[in-house]
């Protein structure tokens, strides 16, 4: 399936076929892991496993809220 990387409004996107999605059981708002394999040049996208949504409501509210408050240091060490 060859998809084109597009933009919509500040994120950049590749659409999933439906027939995919539905051969994993996943839709829209389900939770995926994207993963870079650098030897390969693939990008893998993976179901979560039902057990990693299992976190602990007040601590992804701090994790969200540290993400937020050093979002641009995290994203210049990103680059780095």
């Amino acid at each position: 399936m060859i998809r084109k990387i597009f933009r919509t409004g500040n994120s950049i996107v590749v659409s999933l076929p439906k027939d995919a999605l539905g051969q994993l059981g996943l839709g829209e708002g389900d939770e995926v892991s994207v993963e870079v394999d650098q030897e390969r040049r693939q990008i893998v996208i993976s179901p979560v496993s039902p057990a990693l949504l299992d976190v602990d409501q007040e601590f992804a509210r701090q994790v969200a809220a540290f993400i937020e408050e050093y979002r641009p240091a995290l994203e210049a060490l990103a680059r780095q």
